[in-house]
């Protein structure tokens, strides 16, 4: 299998394609879109600066995104893998890539939110050193957010 990265911004279209498919999953595990409405306006793909697709025979099969939050800290966000290319480290590949590329851009910290029913989620970043913060901005008013934290 051959795993080819490219970085693009949020306006790319496979990209937007991504973020349309993770909007539909995060809806269906909370339970409906209601569930979340809070959550969308801070998710927004056109937003997110730097984006690194994962394509697996020219097939776009991942992506993870960072967004500045403030001069000292970096938000990843969409970090998503085809559930048919699960289990093949794309996932750690893509963290790998976009930590490095936050430390280049000066980043101190990166910093994240995910859900605990995200367990997939919760366990990567976890077995990468990410630590539970307290909730950021929006985040601390936004019931089921969990939020972590690793110094770059």
């Amino acid at each position: 299998m051959n795993i080819e990265y490219r970085w693009t911004k949020g306006d790319d279209k496979v990209f937007e394609q991504f973020y349309i498919k993770t909007e539909e999953y995060y809806s269906r595990i909370v339970g409906g879109k209601k569930n979340r409405a809070g959550f969308i306006p801070y998710n927004l793909s056109e937003s997110i600066s730097d984006v690194l697709i994962a394509y697996v025979d020219d097939k776009a099969v991942g992506c993870a995104g960072l967004k500045r939050y403030s001069d000292q800290d970096v938000e990843i966000k969409r970090v998503w893998v085809e559930p048919e290319c699960r289990g093949k480290h794309i996932a750690t590949q893509l963290m790998d890539q976009i930590e490095d590329k936050a430390r280049q851009l000066g980043y101190k910290r990166a910093i994240l939110q995910t859900r605990p029913i995200m367990k997939d989620a919760v366990g990567l970043y976890e077995s990468r050193g990410y630590m539970l913060i307290g909730n950021y901005p929006p985040y601390d008013k936004l019931e089921g957010a969990v939020c972590m934290a690793l110094d770059l």
